[in-house]
């Protein structure tokens, strides 16, 4: 939920307006209201609400009762917990809002109160002349700062925020706080984050996690619905959340949310399976290939990207975000991080070891903030609706990141051997027959990425007009105008050129990371390219473990 924009540091009327001018340019994240907080020569605090829990008492900049203010972007999943601990040592929250719990635990303990929190979020405290900035774990939540010319610190949700203001700016790392005294530093830093040896975990545990992780996220004061692609993850999402609703509340209705080039593409054929089997309320959205292109301008802007795969992912996403707003749903839950933290893009099949596929996995899952939950984040919150990911619970990813590499090793079959789908050790987890969470056609899928299932022919429209506009001699002296990262492709040159005209320079073109698969020949990011793909046109393959 919400757009926080913070300034610390030599603060006057002219650094406070010019701090609330900066924080209109995120009014999309917060279309319920606004709010700021001004310590003179200390800080300011601004605030875009998208109210979710407490609507009518929520309103943020959040005080303490000491007189510590907060804005928050996020949600802390275990907050009645924590406010039952304040209430019992005499600090009771006055509000059902869950970020009031970070302003009075930093008053109490300080810097400490980060690792307290279960949850998603990006916030900025100050208390007197002291200060704090967090962000969560994996980066959920996004998070920037930079310097403007006087030496303040500002620090915002978006990129856009700051392009203007500041003289150096970049993103805020995931998992790290800043305070005034102690400077930057990790606070979160697991065994696997390390490097260090994975421990035996046990996967039987996986579908007891999975479905706790689901359960917290159904915490909610406004309509909540699931992003459903027919894929394995979106699916096992909202079979779990769709059971859990309506043990809480028999015959609940569910809304489920399914995008697509036209009414065969792969995803919504699946979807449509899912929702049937689940009995969820349905709605399908269609776009055009030349929607898309024309919305360009728009998505890059929004997301702050020119990386091709998230382009790609961003513009269904976004068309599908302002469709799930229409609705009046606020909330949606989704499907991201299992292919990272399992291996389950068909490049994995390539890895050369389990070590190497280990080593990957823990890249892939640290550098989510960069590609898959920035573009669910950023699609979702150009319409004011706030994406919640289940697979990045902590006690979940602190489990799955524990397993032996040997069980997330797919195989392709040989001759005397069985082969071994991706994912498959999550597959199996929910694999019970006598009581199917899954319909098996969806449950043993293969992995179709989000950009190819929407139709097959979005990615291709989207290259053919990329191959029509951009110049082959501009192409071939990219080089020369994008030294960074320079684009190799047409389309990658379309959306970097896009990219410069919205955030010039190369110090914005750094905040931007880049991605291309390992492990095959063809370096196009689309699973389609990988030879192991299946069209979904084929019939089922299902491969099983051992």
């Amino acid at each position: 939920m919400c757009g926080i924009l913070a300034v610390f540091g030599n603060i006057d009327a002219a650094t406070s307006a010019a701090a609330d001018e900066s924080s209109e340019r995120m009014a999309h994240r917060g279309p319920d209201g606004r709010g700021m907080a001004i310590s003179p020569g200390v800080g300011v605090l601004c605030h875009r609400r998208l109210a979710i829990m407490d609507p009518a008492q929520g309103h943020q900049p959040i005080y303490g009762p000491g007189g510590a203010v907060v804005v928050h972007n996020g949600e802390i999943y275990n907050y009645r917990r924590l406010a039952e601990e304040l209430a019992v040592a005499g600090c009771p929250c006055r509000t059902g809002s869950d970020s009031e719990v970070i302003a009075i635990l930093y008053e109490a303990i300080g810097e400490a109160c980060v690792a307290l929190l279960d949850g998603i979020f990006a916030f900025a405290a100050l208390h007197g002349e002291d200060w704090l900035v967090a962000r969560d774990p994996i980066g959920v939540k996004p998070l920037y700062w930079g310097r403007d010319v006087a030496g303040n610190l500002w620090f915002a949700s978006e990129l856009k925020a700051l392009v203007d203001r500041c003289e150096t700016f970049s993103e805020f790392p995931p998992g790290h706080l800043m305070t005034r005294r102690g400077g930057l530093k990790r606070w979160y830093n697991p065994a696997w984050m390390r490097d260090a040896p994975p421990l035996p975990g046990d996967p039987t545990g996986l579908r007891a996690r999975l479905e706790a992780a689901v359960d917290k996220r159904l915490m909610s004061d406004v309509p909540l619905g699931v992003l459903l692609s027919g894929g394995l993850d979106s699916s096992l999402i909202a079979a779990l959340a769709t059971r859990r609703m309506r043990a809480r509340e028999p015959g609940a209705q569910v809304h489920s949310f399914a995008i697509g080039i036209d009414p065969g593409a792969p995803d919504l054929r699946a979807a449509r399976e899912v929702a049937a089997f689940l009995g969820t309320t349905h709605h399908e959205v269609m776009f055009r290939v030349e929607d898309g292109i024309a919305a360009l301008d728009e998505i890059v802007r929004h997301v702050e990207s020119y990386d091709v795969p998230t382009i790609r992912a961003s513009i269904p996403m976004f068309f599908l975000s302002r469709y799930v707003r229409d609705q009046g749903v606020k909330v949606v839950l989704s499907g991201e991080g299992s292919d990272e933290i399992f291996g389950g893009y068909l490049y994995f099949y390539g890895a050369e070891s389990p070590e190497a596929l280990r080593r990957e996995t823990v890249a892939r899952v640290a550098g989510l903030h960069q590609s898959d939950v920035l573009r669910a984040d950023k699609s979702t919150m150009a319409h004011g609706v706030e994406a919640r990911v289940p697979f990045l619970d902590l006690a979940f990813l602190d489990l799955a990141m524990a397993l032996s590499p040997d069980l997330k090793q797919p195989r392709r079959p040989q001759p005397g051997q069985t082969g071994r789908m991706e994912k498959w050790i999550l597959r199996a987890a929910f694999d019970d027959p006598s009581d199917p969470l899954l319909p098996p056609t969806v449950l043993w899928r293969q992995k179709e990425q989000f950009s190819d299932g929407v139709g097959y022919g979005w990615v291709d429209g989207l290259r053919d007009h990329a191959t029509r506009v951009v110049p082959a001699e501009a192409l071939a002296r990219a080089g020369e105008r994008f030294p960074h990262a320079t684009p190799a492709t047409s389309e990658a040159y379309l959306y970097r050129e896009r990219f410069d005209a919205l955030f010039p320079g190369e110090q914005a073109a750094r905040c931007v990371v880049r991605w291309t698969p390992r492990w095959q020949a063809s370096g196009d990011t689309s699973g389609r390219a990988n030879p192991l793909h299946h069209s979904a046109n084929d019939r089922l393959l299902r491969v099983v473990a051992e």
